[in-house]
């Protein structure tokens, strides 16, 4: 899947927070939370809990069929206040009336960033790439973000939390970098540094 550079994630953002509508922000919310397409556009009002600030994504939405709870940073928090239509029982609803969006809306939001480079699902590995390369959170832990089965049965026996309270801390240092834009056309000389 064609994905973003992590260090552009920054400029990306801050172009996409300049955008109105359902779809942008749904995507701007699939970023922050490393989710997966279906999940952001079926998802429903019901699945939210803002006091525990997480996301409860039902098994039978899941890629794996497990159920799958994910931390909302504050900023994914704000992307869904963005999304909000009162009267829809979606997250971030369709422009029909009781459907959520198409799962074209977030392919359409890149084309008209003229980003047609890109895939929605390719924001993941943008994820994945940040937390590798920029962070000293564990493996495991960016693996549970992205709603990764445990290949090793015996481990995944005995793996039976969910680590959301430590994916807090993941997902809230995403939600930052992702809120930072990097200086383009710094020059660093060499010698002096």
């Amino acid at each position: 899947m064609r994905s973003l550079s992590y260090p552009e994630i920054g400029a990306f953002m801050a172009d996409l927070r300049s955008r109105e509508g359902a779809a942008a922000a749904a995507l701007e919310f699939l970023i922050l939370t490393a989710a997966r397409t279906g999940e952001v556009i079926g998802a429903g009002r019901s699945e939210i809990d803002l006091r525990a600030r997480a996301w409860t994504v039902p098994a039978d939405c899941m890629k794996s069929k497990r159920e799958h709870r994910v931390p909302l940073s504050s900023a994914a928090i704000k992307a869904l206040a963005r999304g909000k239509v009162e009267d829809s029982e979606f997250l971030f609803p369709g422009t029909k009336a009781g459907q959520g969006l198409s799962d074209m809306a977030l392919l359409k939001v890149l084309e008209r960033m003229n980003r047609g480079d890109l895939t929605v699902h390719g924001f993941r590995a943008t994820f994945k790439t940040w937390a590798t390369e920029r962070s000293n959170f564990p493996r495991e832990l960016v693996e549970a973000a992205l709603a990764h089965v445990l290949e090793d049965k015996t481990e995944a026996a005995y793996q039976r939390g969910d680590m959301l309270e430590k994916r807090r801390r993941l997902m809230g240092a995403w939600a930052e970098f992702c809120g930072k834009r990097a200086p383009v056309g710094t020059v660093v000389n060499l010698r002096q540094a």
